[in-house]
Order: C-alpha cells, then structure tokens, then sequence
C-alpha cells in the first residue's frame, strides 16, 4: 500500500462534537466502531447522491415499539421507497390502536423469566414484551371483520391489501387517540409494502378462516386471495423506475435483519434481468445490512453484499466502495443512525410509488412485451419425458 493509499487514523475528543452525526463521523475509529461508521457513511453517501432506498426489516420491530421510535421518523423522511417485511409484523402494528382501553397493552418481562407462569396468566411474551392474549383474540376479531367487506372480495396484491389494511388502522389509532402505526404511515406516505411469505402470519390465517368457513358452508361467499405474481411483478416495475427513472439512476437498499424479507428484496434484479432478460438492468449500487447471522453457515439469508454480487443482485463496479455486512443486532444502532442521518440531511418529497403503480406496472409490461423474441425463445427446452 502506497503512502497516498494510507488513510490515517484521526479521531476528535467526544467532548469536542455537537452532534451524533459528528460521532458517526469522528469518534469510531477502529474495530466494530469502524464498521458501524462505514455503514453509516454508505448510507450518507446513497441519501447524499438522491437514491430511493428499498428497506427490508424482519424481526418483531413493531410489537417492540421500534417503529414508533426510529422507523416511521425514517420513512417520514422520504428516503424509503418500499418497505419488504413479514406478515407478522403487519398484524402486531395493529394491537395498540385497537386495544387503547388498556393504555399501553405490550409491556416489557424478563427474558429468561416464569414462562409457564405468563402461560397460566394467559400472557404472551415475544424477547422481552408481552401483551395478554386479548389482545391477539381482539386483532383476530377486527381483522375477519376487515375480510368480510365488499372492497376485500376480489384478487388483489399483498401491497394493496396492505395499504387498505393501514387505512383501517388508522382510522383506530385517530379514533382511539393513538400515535400512528407502521401500516397507517405507509399508507399516508405511498410507500409499498411487500410480505415475501404472506402465507407465514396471522393476517393471512384470518382470511384462512374466512376461506374455511366458506368451505364449510357457514357463509355463503368469501372471493379475497393475493395475487402473488402481480405482487412480484410490481416490486420488479419499482426496481425498474429506480434504474430508468429516478433522479439518482440508482438504487439503494438497507437490509435489517435477515430471512424472507431480506430475500425477497434482493429479488427484482434477477427476475428483471436473468428471467425476464432485459437489457441493461443492473443492482443496488448501495447495500447494507445489519444482521446478526453469521456467513459460515448459510443462514445469512441470500448472501451478505459482496456474494450478491455473483448474482448480479449488487453492482460489480461500485461493491467495494458502497456496500457493507455489519454483525450486530440493529435495535441497538438504528436510532443513532437514523438520528444522524437525520441531523445531516433533509427531508426529500417522498417517491410515494404505491400511487404510481399502475403507471409504472405499465412500463415494465411494455418493456416486457417488447422483449419477446427472447422471451419466447426462453420457453424451449429438450424435457425429458
């Protein structure tokens, strides 16, 4: 290493910075500080540059309340163009704008506590919170009644499914006096959200009710199913805009967490590109995940970064520079990143790409259809049998 290559090691005294921004920037010098700044300043660098990020977040971010500290002020931003997450976390949004008579109804236990005890007193516990199972009984209740509605009577696509979802619950949290949820902002905002796996959750399980009773001739009809292949092929159209129309050109994503969501989000290259054969269809020019999954075993759900870029998921000319896999348990960190973040720069028009989506499916079933020599060609193959 050449001496115009050696970065030195400069640090300010923590009593001499205003800011958390100045922290990031400062005041980690070395070891896992380190990499905590070089996400940090990947991320700085995407929302400097313009670039719609797409987040992925699993985990029980909203029974937790992490959506109401750190999250939803990140999309209120503008910097988040879609949000890919499990169906779980869409039901949980829901229990405190539909249970306000018990103020709070998620409280905080031990974790290694009595749980045989909890289990007698009909408590639930998720790490360390808890909430009676009242609370899931009533989510189960309003949800079944949100199926049966004429508008829930057709095909549609998870994302609208939960946009139509976070409209009912807003309407509890302004009708109960309660701070707005995940959903209810999504919905307020334009932001698509994506369940990879919408079948592994108690949303869905709710209209799996409605499915059976219909099967079992309690009720006479029930006509909702998601339609999975609209539901990808409009993730695609987002990724698509991202490359071709934004301002930026390019694309950014933060991947919390590991898992489906992390999957599912790094999905739309590959189709566009490998499956779809469209030309000129590149990766994510930012990527960063935080996770606590190690690599060595295969359970870093997809791959950290720098695999993605074998699979043209990531950009191979701008990897090393922009794209980074920290270790470590993101409800530790986001706060002081979004904070930071949040201190340097301001907020941009949000991309509000739920309301475009027509549009932009549109564009992508254009560019589709021109494509379909390659396409057709595609379909042959010397099966055996």
């Amino acid at each position: 290493m050449s001496n115009q290559q050696r970065r030195p090691v400069r640090v300010r005294r923590i009593d001499e910075v205003s800011s958390v921004h100045e922290i990031f920037e400062h005041c980690l010098p070395a070891f896992g500080g380190a990499y905590l700044r070089r996400v940090y300043s990947i991320l700085d660098m995407a929302i400097g540059k313009g670039c719609p990020i797409t987040l992925a977040i699993s985990g029980p971010v909203t029974v937790s309340g992490q959506h109401q500290a750190w999250l939803i002020p990140l999309l209120e931003t503008g910097w988040v163009a879609y949000v890919s997450t499990t169906d779980a976390v869409c039901y949980h949004d829901g229990h405190r704008s539909l249970n306000a008579h018990l103020l709070d109804p998620i409280y905080e236990v031990p974790i290694f506590g009595d749980d045989a005890a909890l289990r007698d007193e009909n408590v639930i516990r998720v790490t360390d919170m808890a909430f009676d199972e009242e609370v899931l009984l009533d989510q189960d209740k309003f949800l079944a009644a949100m199926f049966t509605r004429p508008e829930f009577q057709r095909k549609m696509t998870g994302t609208e499914l939960r946009n139509r979802l976070g409209r009912y619950y807003g309407a509890q949290e302004q009708a109960n006096g309660v701070q707005p949820g995940l959903l209810s902002t999504c919905q307020r905002l334009g932001i698509p959200v994506f369940v990879g796996a919408p079948a592994d959750g108690s949303v869905f399980l709710n209209s799996m009710k409605l499915w059976a009773m219909k099967q079992a001739g309690l009720i006479p009809e029930y006509a909702f199913d998601i339609d999975l292949h609209a539901e990808v092929f409009e993730a695609c159209a987002y990724h698509h805009w991202g490359l071709f129309e934004s301002e930026a050109k390019a694309i950014a994503t933060l991947i919390l967490g590991g898992g489906v969501p992390k999957n599912y989000n790094l999905q739309p290259e590959p189709a566009l590109g490998q499956v779809l054969g469209l030309p000129n269809v590149r990766g994510y020019e930012f990527d960063v995940q935080i996770t606590t999954a190690p690599v060595t075993d295969g359970s870093l759900s997809s791959c950290p970064p720098a695999e993605a870029v074998t699979w043209g998921k990531v950009d191979k000319d701008t990897y090393m520079q922009s794209t980074e896999s920290m270790s470590g348990d993101y409800s530790t960190v986001m706060p002081f990143i979004v904070k930071a973040l949040m201190e340097k720069h301001g907020r941009r028009e949000p991309s509000r790409l739920y309301e475009k989506r027509e549009e932009l499916v549109a564009k992508l079933t254009d560019a589709v259809r021109a494509n379909g020599d390659w396409l057709m060609e595609s379909l042959r193959y010397p099966l055996a049998g």
